[in-house]
C-alpha cells in the first residue's frame, strides 16, 4: 500500500468548509511554501496553506529531489537557522526509527544517502516525516488550515490587492474561497500571477532590457529550462526487474538532442555535454560500486543522488543501495509547462514520464557496461519511496517559474563571479557578490541553466555568496501578495542560482516574516523597505529569527 501522508489523517478544522479567513493565505506547500507557514505561524498567524498534490515539501518531497542541492558551507553558514533545524531534524528521525551502523549514527553530519551532489541526501519520506511533524501541533490547536490535493482556481482583486484565492479540490472538485490579509504565492509555476492578473516574466530576458553580459540580443519569454520526472531505484544483482517496454521507447533511446551548442550524442548514453565547457563529458555508472573512486575517474551517477548508502546501515538492513535518478538523460526539454493549455501541460509532463521510463528500460536492458555486456535487470523501480503507483514523481521537478516583475530584480551583474570582476576590478577575497540594503536572506549556488524547451544547451557561470532584496519579494503593483518559492524577482539567468533547496526554504520564511512583521506594525511591505528605520527593524526581526541576512564566507562557486 502507497504512504498517505500523515496529516491527511488528521482532523482539518473545518474539514467541511467552502469558505476560511486567515492572517495569511499560502498558496502551495513546496519547500518555500512550509518554509512560510512554520515562520508564519510561530509568529502568531492563523494560516491556511494548500498543495495541489498528496504531499507538502516541494521538491524535497514530491518531486523526489532529496538529494539536496546545497553550498559546501551549509552545515555552519548560509541558511535560515530554521532550515539547519529541519535538517538535523531528519538526522534525529534516522537515529530513532532507522537501523544506523555505529559510525553513521555518532556522526553529527550525517548524510543517509552519502551521495556526490551535495551535503545531505535522505529518502524523500523521511522528509516528509518530519515536515508533517513541524507542522502537526499547528493543525491540532486550529491556527493552520491544510487543504491537500487542492489547486487555485480562481482569485478575486480590487484594485492593487488580492481579496480572496479559490482553491478547488482535484477529487471531488469542490471549489473553497480563502480570504486573508496576505497571499503567498508558493506554487511551482507561479499560479496566481495570471490568476491575478500580477505582472509577470517568462523564458529569456533580452541583454538591452536587463544589461546582463550573458543575455541574449533577443528577449524569448517561451525559452524554459528543462523539468524531470524523478524517480528511485535499487539494485538486485541476480534478479529481473525489467519494466514494460514504454511505449515511447524507440523514440527517446534513438532520440539526438537538437542543441545550441551541439549535444554530445544520443540522450540515453553515458556521455552528456559538459555544464560549464559544453565540451563532451564522459559519464560512469555501476550500481555494484558503493564508493567514489578517484577524482580523475568519470562521475558514477548510481552514486551521485544515492539517498541510502548500505554502508551507513546495519548489516543485512537494506538490499541495496538507493539512488535518485535526476540526470541529465531524463531532463525533458521538448515542450514546456508555463502559460500553456492544460492538455499541453498534460502532454508534456506525460511525455517526460515516458523519458524517465525509457532511461530505466534503456539502463536495464541495453546501456552498455563498464565491463562488458549490456544492462542491469536488478534495476528495480521503488514506487513506495516515490508514493504513487507509476513510481515515478508525484509531481515534476520545476527549475523555472513565472517571476514576478519586481521592485528589484536581481541579474547576472549582481552575483556572477565574471560580471563582478568587470565592474569592481577586484579579485579573489575582495570579490563579492552586491551587497543590498534591503537584505532579507543569503544563499549560494552556480547560475546553473539546463537545456531549454528552445533549445539552449547548458548554461553554467560560476557565482559568489549572494543576498536575497527584499524589493526582490515585492511586486510593482499588487501590495498583499509576495512570492515563496522561485517566482521571485530574478532574470532568467539567475533563477539558476536562487531555485536551489535552502535558498528557496530562505525565500519563503522571509516572505512569511515580512508579512508578520507588516501586520504587527501595520505598515505595507513596500512601506517598510522605502524606510530605513522599518527596514533596519525589520532585518533585526529576521536576524533573531536566526534568518541570516549577511555572508560570513565568500568564495566563488
Amino acid at each position: 500500500m502507497l504512504r498517505r501522508s500523515f496529516l491527511s489523517l488528521l482532523p482539518a478544522p473545518l474539514a467541511a468548509s467552502r469558505q476560511y479567513k486567515a492572517d495569511i493565505a499560502i498558496i502551495g506547500a513546496s519547500t518555500g511554501g512550509c518554509a512560510a507557514a512554520l515562520a508564519a505561524l510561530r509568529n502568531g498567524l492563523r494560516v491556511v496553506l494548500t498543495e495541489e498534490t498528496a504531499w507538502i515539501g516541494g521538491q524535497i518531497t514530491s518531486q523526489l529531489v532529496s538529494a539536496f542541492d546545497e553550498h559546501p558551507w551549509i552545515e555552519g553558514a548560509g541558511c535560515t537557522r530554521s532550515y539547519r533545524d529541519f535538517r538535523n531534524a531528519i538526522r534525529r528521525h534516522y537515529r530513532l526509527y532507522y537501523p544506523l551502523s555505529e559510525s553513521a549514527r555518532n556522526r553529527s553530519n550525517l548524510s543517509p544517502g552519502g551521495g556526490l551532489v551535495s551535503n545531505f541526501q535522505c529518502d524523500p519520506r523521511a522528509a516528509l516525516h518530519v515536515l508533517e511533524a513541524m507542522l502537526a501541533p499547528y493543525l491540532a490547536s486550529g491556527r493552520l488550515t491544510l487543504l491537500l490535493k487542492h489547486k487555485p482556481t480562481a482569485v478575486d482583486t480590487a484594485a492593487d490587492r488580492i481579496r480572496a484565492v479559490t482553491v478547488t479540490a482535484l477529487e471531488t472538485q469542490i471549489a473553497r474561497t480563502i480570504e486573508a490579509a496576505y497571499f503567498l504565492d508558493a506554487t511551482e509555476l507561479g499560479d496566481l500571477l495570471p490568476l491575478s492578473n500580477t505582472e509577470y516574466v517568462t523564458g529569456f530576458e533580452s541583454r538591452a532590457v536587463t544589461n546582463e553580459p550573458s543575455a541574449p540580443a533577443q528577449a524569448n519569454p517561451a525559452n524554459e529550462q528543462a523539468f524531470t520526472m524523478c524517480f528511485a531505484i535499487d539494485y538486485l544483482e541476480g534478479e529481473d526487474h525489467t519494466i514494460e517496454k514504454p511505449a515511447q521507447y524507440a523514440f527517446w533511446r534513438d532520440y539526438v538532442p537538437e542543441l545550441k551548442p551541439a549535444w554530445s550524442g544520443k540522450l540515453l548514453g553515458w556521455s552528456m555535454s559538459n555544464p560549464r565547457t559544453l565540451a563532451p563529458r564522459m559519464l560512469h555508472f555501476d550500481p555494484a560500486e558503493s564508493r567514489r573512486g578517484p577524482a580523475s575517474a568519470p562521475l558514477n551517477l548510481w552514486l551521485y543522488r544515492r539517498i541510502a548508502a548500505r554502508e551507513n546501515f546495519t548489516a543485512g538492513s537494506l538490499a541495496s543501495d538507493i539512488s535518485l535518478i535526476n540526470w541529465p538523460q531524463n531532463d525533458y526539454w521538448l515542450g514546456r509547462l508555463i502559460d500553456v493549455p492544460e492538455a499541453g501541460f498534460r502532454k508534456h509532463v506525460d511525455a517526460a514520464k515516458q523519458l524517465s521510463l525509457s532511461l530505466l528500460y534503456w539502463m536495464q536492458t541495453e546501456a552498455p557496461r563498464p565491463k562488458g555486456g549490456y544492462g542491469w535487470r536488478g534495476l528495480r523501480l521503488r514506487p513506495d519511496i516515490a508514493g504513487t503507483d507509476d513510481g515515478l514523481a508525484m509531481y515534476p521537478y520545476i527549475r523555472e517559474a513565472r517571476r514576478i516583475a519586481a521592485e528589484f530584480t536581481v541579474a547576472e551583474q549582481h552575483v556572477g563571479a565574471n560580471a563582478r570582476m568587470q565592474i569592481t576590478g577586484k579579485r579573489d577575497a575582495g570579490l563579492t557578490a552586491a551587497v543590498f540594503p534591503d537584505s532579507v536572506g543569503v544563499g549560494s549556488y552556480r547560475i546553473d541553466l539546463h537545456p531549454t524547451s528552445t533549445g539552449d544547451n547548458y548554461l553554467d557561470i560560476s557565482s559568489l555568496p549572494f543576498q536575497i532584496p527584499l524589493g526582490a519579494l515585492l511586486p510593482k503593483r499588487v501590495e498583499n501578495l509576495l512570492p515563496a518559492c522561485k517566482n521571485l524577482g530574478v532574470t532568467h539567468i539567475t533563477n539558476g542560482c536562487y531555485r536551489l533547496h535552502p535558498v528557496e526554504w530562505n525565500i519563503g520564511e522571509a516572505a512569511a516574516l515580512t508579512v508578520a512583521h507588516a501586520l504587527a506594525t501595520r505598515q505595507t511591505p513596500r512601506q517598510i523597505r522605502n524606510n530605513k528605520k522599518s527596514m533596519a527593524t525589520l532585518q533585526e526581526k529576521l536576524t533573531e529569527d536566526g534568518v541570516e541576512i549577511a555572508w560570513r564566507t565568500p568564495g566563488p562557486r
